[in-house]
């Protein structure tokens, strides 16, 4: 049997496409990956205000908030986001920002981050933090008017 490799490279695109929109297809609110239940692949976003870096979190340290699993680095920084949640979590759900802008839903890398005016952004990667970085006030306006029609909120 001769394996059509054209077919293969083709399956494979289409899984990887499939993999990145995953959030979308299940409609998660808050991004926690396919096979996860744990927000900003365990990441403690208290950290990003308090300690200015991504900080991983630790089983030790969890709470449950918007159907996620949320790690954080101490019981101290736990307590600050069960007291006013909404103040540390990441915008639209953890999803990429700069995704949002354009109307998708992506996953993100938690050291592409960035604090604009007390809220928490993350994005897909480093070179997609650079976009985001570029325009990133008209950026964070498209995804403030996009969010709801994604249909998460």
């Amino acid at each position: 049997m001769l394996l059509n490799w054209k077919l293969l490279a083709k399956t494979l695109v289409i899984g990887a496409a499939v993999l990145v929109t995953a959030p979308a297809i299940a409609g998660q609110k808050i991004y926690t990956g396919w096979f996860s239940d744990v927000a900003i692949k365990g990441y403690d976003p208290v950290a990003y205000f308090t300690d200015g870096k991504p900080v991983e979190g630790s089983d030790a340290h969890t709470t449950q908030w918007q159907g996620a699993t949320w790690q954080f680095a101490s019981a101290k920084h736990r307590e600050l986001f069960e007291n006013n949640p909404e103040q540390y979590a990441p915008q639209y759900g953890g999803h990429c920002a700069y995704a949002v802008a354009k109307g998708d839903l992506v996953k993100i890398d938690p050291q592409a981050w960035a604090i604009v005016d007390d809220k928490l952004y993350l994005n897909y990667s480093a070179s997609v933090q650079k976009k985001w970085q570029a325009d990133r006030d008209a950026f964070i306006v498209q995804a403030d008017q996009q969010w709801p029609s994604l249909g998460l909120e």
